[in-house]
Parts: structure tokens; sequence; C-alpha cells
């Protein structure tokens, strides 16, 4: 049936790599209809992406002035700043088995729940900070599952880099990366003080290089939701587009 009002709905399932049960949100947008195929707009941090950011808001008005396709999005939760900081940072041996979650055991799960297009393109990944370099490195470890990435302010090291040069194939990738010109010194929650733009920058130089599509974008700002928010109309926008 066709519906009139957005619907988030809790689905719930059990990952092996993750040896737990990991709980989720899926947001059918205004009009959805099951006869439609959806692409998919997979986010970390999904409860911030939604409360902070109103990213449903912005699909639904994205949708509504026809300038983007039909779009489900599915918002990854953490339940604490360290499962966070154990899923998310390169350094963590757990990350590895988040990522595998992702494209093994979530994106399965999905493909046979909603009307998805199944296709790389298809799909798109998108964080803030941490989330966005899982996002990132998921990407390249399986850019036959996930064709595109938006990158908001991510988090950048050697150990981040070195994944890139080692995964990157010639593949279609589609990647969107932003940064705020004040985030030279941020105070991050794992207590360490971070420069994002000289990381941005170097990521930058590294994506540059390669055989993708790439979009990159500085903007008057700093590392918080007050400016992650702002971006995510003309973010949507261009990823999305029809």
């Amino acid at each position: 049936m066709h519906q009139h009002t957005g619907v988030r709905e809790e689905h719930t399932i059990y990952s092996q790599h993750l040896q737990n049960s990991f709980t989720f949100t899926i947001y059918y947008p205004t009009h959805f209809s099951p006869l439609l195929k959806h692409e998919l707009l997979i986010a970390q941090d999904g409860q911030d992406y939604f409360n902070l950011g109103k990213v449903h808001r912005v699909v639904d008005q994205l949708m509504k002035d026809g300038v983007i396709q039909p779009t489900i999005i599915v918002g990854l939760p953490y339940e604490s700043v360290e499962e966070r900081f154990k899923h998310y940072h390169p350094s963590q041996p757990k990350q590895t088995e988040y990522i595998r979650f992702l494209a093994e055991e979530l994106l399965p799960y999905l493909d046979q729940t909603l009307p998805t297009l199944s296709l790389a393109h298809g799909r798109t990944l998108i964080g803030d900070s941490l989330g966005a370099t899982v996002s990132l490195q998921a990407a390249f470890q399986y850019p036959h599952s996930f064709g595109k990435v938006i990158l908001q302010s991510p988090f950048v090291n050697d150990t981040v880099l070195q994944f890139i040069q080692e995964n990157a194939l010639p593949i279609p990738l589609s990647i969107y990366q932003t940064v705020g010109t004040e985030e030279t010194n941020v105070f991050t929650p794992s207590k360490q003080l971070v420069n994002f733009v000289e990381g941005s920058h170097q990521l930058k130089e590294l994506l540059q290089k390669l055989t993708i599509e790439y979009v990159y974008e500085e903007f008057e700002g700093d590392h918080t939701w007050t400016n992650w928010e702002k971006q995510l109309h003309d973010l949507l926008k261009l990823c999305l587009k029809k």
C-alpha cells in the first residue's frame, strides 16, 4: 500500500560477526510504495542523523521536489561511546568485524526485506567523523556492495590512508567529502586533539589520484551537527540525484 507520511520501524538481527544482536531503524519515506525500487541511504550514527541532522525530513523534501531517487534510510545506532569507538575506529580489531557485518549480514537482510535496487550504486553509506571513516573503509573493502559514500568530516590517519592504498581498485566508486575550516584542533571523545582539516587534505590528495567520481568541499564551520545538518540537503541532492 501507498503511505502518506514517513514511517520509522525498528528491526533487529543477530550478527555472527559481532556475536550480538543489532537493532537499527528503517525509515520509509513519505508516499512510500513497495512497487517502486528504492535507493538505500545507510547512516552510521543513525540516531544522530535522525535527531540532529533531520535526514528523513531532507530526503522527504528532496523526493517531494522530484530531484532525487526514491530513497529508504537505514539508521545504524551505537549503544555507547565506547562501542562506537570499537566499531568505527581503524585501530580497533572489532572494526573489521563491523564492516563484515555491514556487507555480509545487514545488506542481504535489507535486500530481502525492502524494495531495493540491489546494485552497488543504489547504496550510499553516510557518516560523520569516525562514522565517515568506517563508511569509507567499508566501501573500499566491498566496492561491489557499496557504490557511493558521503564523508562528513572524516577522521583520517596513516592507517586509513594505507588501507585505501591497499584496497584501491579500478571500480567506479562515488565519494562526496566535506570538512569545516575550523576543524583544526578538535577534542574527540577518545580524548585526543585531532586536525580534521589536515587529515581531509591528505585523503583528498590520495583519492584524487584514483579512478573514482570524487567531490570535495570545505565549508566555514566546526566539528558539530550544526554544520553537518546544513550540508545534508546539497550532499543528498548531489549523491541521490535522478
